[in-house]
């Protein structure tokens, strides 16, 4: 067993010029990490790289990563790259596939070229599929049943089961943190999500509020819950960020692959969110009510408590105060709407 020491050490970060990616890089330089950005920027921003050196690539570009791991000598990856979206991995499945799967084969093995052996991967509560949402109302461990309702959500699955193999046959050491509704924006507005079109709720209810997008849809207000609407466990970036700071800085055991909820153990439910965004940005979103999206699980809530015993992290930022101001704040500034992605 073995724990890596900062002082300097390069890890590489794919994916880093995106949402998670900028605040993260920032969390690693503050712990005296030195980030190595590997982007290809197809969705991040080379403004947003503030934080370390940049490497302009593609993960499944083994050539391309195998050289900067090289030259920078890194010691260790954080994977964030790949294709997020459940809706257009439902539509183009051999997309995410190989971005997702593909890409992270092309990284292991330049891993494995060059003798990196330590990787810590953002993967999703996605993996649980609908069936972690059921009956139960209480939160729900990562032992609870996998079964993945989207291609994005099977594509993190055989991810995790990638690189679990790959860590028992090259005696490499892994943690995948399966994060739940990650939001909000940093503190400082540094950093933030710069998608113009993003699909998650508390970014639509802020534009919706602000004039800048239609009246959103709320699909379904009928579940099994108190108040009829799904309920989430959000998370801030800004835990994020440190959850994967301390899963890099924890000891390592050769052939180890752990899996770890990043999340709460606090569920909100979509009109939670609604009143907590009306009394931040004192006006209400403007909102109708659809039929419900079909794969959506009534309550999706972590039982963190894992990761709490295993690297000693927990949530700091996480109120939904926080998350819906610091949301509100970095999308009415002046640095989002010159950094802002235009609608695909």
């Amino acid at each position: 067993m073995s724990k890596l020491a900062p002082a300097g050490a390069a890890v590489m970060l794919t994916g880093g010029a995106g949402y998670i990616g900028a605040q993260t890089a920032r969390a690693l330089e503050m712990a005296g990490w030195r980030p190595v950005i590997f982007d290809n920027l197809s969705f991040g921003r080379r403004e947003m790289v503030r934080w370390g050196e940049f490497v302009q690539g593609d993960v499944r570009d083994v050539d391309a990563v195998r050289e900067a791991l090289k030259r920078y000598e890194v010691v260790a990856v954080l994977h964030l790259a790949g294709l997020k979206s459940v809706g257009l991995s439902v539509a183009r499945p051999d997309l995410y596939y190989d971005h997702n799967v593909a890409g992270t084969g092309s990284l292991l093995s330049a891993m494995r070229d060059c003798c990196v052996n330590r990787l810590v991967l953002s993967s999703s509560a996605a993996v649980y599929g609908v069936s972690a949402g059921g009956a139960a109302d209480g939160p729900f461990d990562e032992d609870a049943p996998k079964s993945p309702s989207s291609p994005y959500g099977h594509t993190k699955l055989a991810t995790e089961w990638m690189i679990s193999a790959h860590c028992q046959a090259f005696g490499a050491s892994a943690i995948a943190l399966r994060f739940f509704n990650a939001a909000g924006a940093d503190a400082d507005g540094l950093t933030g999500d710069i998608r113009r079109d993003n699909t998650h709720l508390i970014p639509r209810l802020i534009d919706a509020a602000l004039g800048q997008g239609e009246p959103i849809t709320l699909f379904g207000d009928d579940y099994d819950t108190p108040d009829g609407s799904c309920i989430r466990d959000y998370i801030h970036i800004g835990d994020l960020a440190r959850a994967h700071v301390a899963a890099l800085s924890a000891p390592a055991i050769p052939g180890a692959f752990e899996a770890l909820n990043v999340g709460t153990g606090v569920g909100h439910s979509v009109f939670d969110v609604i009143d907590v965004a009306e009394r931040v940005l004192g006006r209400r979103p403007d909102f109708t009510i659809g039929p419900r999206r079909p794969g959506d699980p009534p309550r999706l809530v972590a039982d963190a408590s894992r990761i709490r015993g295993a690297l000693g992290w927990a949530p700091k930022e996480s109120t939904l105060d926080m998350i819906v101001e610091t949301e509100f704040n970095w999308r009415r500034s002046e640095m989002f709407r010159r950094l802002a992605l235009p609608p695909r």
